[in-house]
């Protein structure tokens, strides 16, 4: 039996429609949201299953979901905001704004190297508390006092759950605002996009439930780890519910802020917020980030070896940039953020793109079907 899919597809973009629905059938999706714009129009919004792993609530079509890594990208354009109001520059140095992050060797650090993850700061080395990750004050202060795992500046890593405590952290300080508080104020207000990063829990109901895989995961750290092996284990399991396992549908997650992995949003919102990237950060009369500063903002900064993933990986200005194994469709001007289990908002400013896709399936985090099958068939219908 075919799970239903409601929405609208332009004609021309049925094979996007096609993959959407195959995704269910052949690749486990539970429920999921796409949304595509392409020369600002949308052409694809679908959203189909359900809501929860038991199967039994229906996916919405205002559903929310835990977006993960894509709150990376939008902490990006955050941050590029707040560089345009002349907040900061993305060659402050973060000690200048954060004077005890200048221990251990880090005083020369700027946010630029905080956004193309050259901190050396993917973990923190003493096993912290169980779910301390919802304390902001303890993150942030054990990150300031950690002594970098690398070179500072001199190589990168991709710092899969601190990146957000640290560039919140430097946000904060600018700005007197939360990255919760400046998405609000930036992004989702002025564009009616629903991304929240800090969810009222209000919104809770309107939240899908996320499935996790069956693998145990760890609520203790290991004995007789190298330095290698700590590094690996504390970047996802320090402390314990870091990455979301356990407590990725509780309400203490939903309402935290944490940039790197628990925004909450809509596949049209990310779509939306990629729309106007598209078109250099002004569409349909409202402005997300002047053009000049986007060009920054989506420039490069990191590409090689990543000492946390161990293969290639490729960071602008907090977006991730293509790499020929991992795109957001064949043209290199595009960027944009994935997200664990295969969520990504990306977007073509050559071809005009905005994409958003959402799911409550956690799939492969590297190469992932569902997605890869729904930009192949986007680009196809654009041939």
């Amino acid at each position: 039996m075919q799970t239903p899919i409601h929405g609208s597809c332009d004609a021309a973009f049925h094979a996007v429609r096609d993959a959407f629905q195959n995704n269910f059938i052949e690749h486990g999706e539970i429920g999921a949201s796409v949304c595509v714009t392409v020369n600002g129009v949308t052409v694809v919004d679908l959203w189909g299953g359900f809501s929860n792993p038991q199967k039994s609530a229906i996916w919405q079509e205002d559903q929310l979901v835990n977006a993960f890594s894509i709150g990376k990208g939008v902490t990006a354009v955050v941050a590029a905001q707040c560089v345009a109001k002349g907040l900061i520059t993305y060659d402050t140095r973060v000690a200048s704004l954060w004077p005890e992050f200048a221990a251990h060797g880090k005083e020369h650090l700027t946010l630029r190297d905080l956004l193309g993850h050259r901190a050396g700061l993917p973990a923190v080395r003493n096993r912290l508390a169980p779910n301390a990750m919802f304390d902001w004050k303890l993150i942030t202060e054990a990150l300031a006092t950690e002594t970098p795992w690398w070179t500072p500046g001199k190589e990168h890593g991709y710092h899969v759950n601190t990146y957000g405590f640290l560039v919140g952290e430097v946000l904060r300080r600018a700005s007197g605002k939360t990255v919760g508080e400046l998405i609000s104020e930036f992004i989702a207000k002025p564009l009616h996009a629903e991304i929240y990063l800090g969810t009222p829990v209000e919104l809770h109901s309107r939240i899908a439930d996320y499935e996790w895989p069956n693998d145990p995961f760890p609520e203790h750290q290991p004995e007789g780890l190298d330095e290698e092996q700590l590094l690996q284990f504390n970047t996802y399991y320090n402390p314990s519910g870091l990455s979301g396992a356990g407590v990725v549908n509780s309400a203490p997650w939903r309402v935290a802020e944490m940039p790197s992995t628990n925004v909450h949003a809509s596949a049209r919102a990310i779509s939306r917020l990629y729309t106007s990237l598209a078109y250099g950060g002004t569409h349909n009369g409202s402005t997300v980030l002047p053009r000049e500063v986007l060009d920054i903002a989506s420039s490069e900064v990191s590409n090689g070896e990543d000492r946390i993933l161990h293969r290639t990986s490729r960071f602008a200005h907090g977006f991730q940039l293509p790499i020929p194994e991992r795109g957001f469709g064949p043209n290199t001007e595009s960027f944009g953020h994935f997200g664990a289990g295969g969520s990504v908002g990306f977007c073509d400013p050559k071809a005009k793109v905005g994409f958003g896709y959402v799911m409550n399936q956690m799939g492969p985090r590297w190469q992932n079907p569902r997605n890869r099958a729904l930009i192949e068939s986007l680009y196809s219908s654009l041939q």
